[in-house]
């Protein structure tokens, strides 16, 4: 893939393409992750479109002053802008898929579809902000090494992680070089970020849901998203977690080539 740098707000922002064939997709990370994120889950999609994006203050992506999810989708506008994409398919990881929503709020013209992958459209609860508070409140008290750890621990079945510890260790290890300011940064912008439901409701092209049934991140009530969009590919997995693209990498490649194959046709 080519490696190109998008500047917003005077920051420089990291994209990587590969150019292929059809409609473009592009990818969005989640928190404390990057672009790298996909590099294995993209094999077997070498005739396609792919734009993958690190978000700012993630990866090879400059932060930016006063991050907020608002400015995320502003500067995925920018890098397509950059890359001359009119339109596209937007798939986000967690995190990414609450920019996914802000862009398609802001920007449903520059979209064809939209994907929600272990993401939803719901604002945070009383009890989920308390415990980004917490989180936020540790990183400044002892650093951001223990918090990461324990970030992705959760992220996946303990059984997953038992059999594949190089690969969460890998992540890790890349989530541990991030300055500790970004990732507190982050945090409070999913803080702030608004409810989307009506967003979710009210578009009028296919939107993509993948679900875990054993993802504990995301809110006991993601399921009432399923019944949200209007055109809708709703896939719940068993014995997933929140990293679908790694815990059922085949399922999850087939999953999203059929919903590409869908929107293009």
């Amino acid at each position: 893939m080519n490696t190109s740098y998008t500047t917003y707000a005077d920051k420089q922002i990291a994209s990587f393409r590969q150019k292929g064939n059809g409609m473009p997709l592009v990818l969005l990370h989640g928190f404390c992750e990057d672009s790298r994120m996909w590099e294995d889950w993209l094999v077997g999609f070498e005739a396609y479109h792919i734009l993958r994006i690190d978000l700012p203050g993630f990866g090879r992506s400059e932060s930016i002053p006063d991050l907020s999810i608002e400015k995320m989708a502003e500067v995925v506008l920018a890098v397509l802008d950059q890359h001359k994409i009119k339109k596209c398919i937007l798939l986000g990881h967690s995190m990414g898929g609450y920019v996914g929503l802000a862009v398609a709020r802001r920007f449903p013209d520059r979209l064809a579809a939209l994907g929600l992958f272990h993401s939803h459209p719901f604002a945070d609860s009383p009890e989920k902000l308390a415990q980004r508070q917490k989180g936020i409140e540790f990183i400044e008290k002892t650093g951001h090494i223990y918090f990461v750890k324990q970030l992705f621990h959760n992220l996946f079945p303990s059984a997953f992680i038992r059999s594949n510890q190089m690969l969460v260790d890998k992540l890790i290890f890349r989530a541990s070089q991030l300055p500790p300011q970004n990732i507190i940064a982050a945090i409070r912008a999913m803080m702030d970020r608004p409810d989307e439901s009506a967003v979710l409701e009210q578009l009028d092209f296919p939107v993509l849901c993948i679900m875990g049934v054993e993802d504990r991140i995301v809110p006991d009530n993601h399921l009432d998203q399923a019944a949200m969009p209007a055109i809708g590919s709703i896939h719940i997995l068993p014995k997933v977690a929140h990293m679908g693209m790694f815990e059922l990498k085949k399922k999850t490649q087939r999953i999203v080539r059929q919903f590409i194959a869908f929107v293009s046709a």
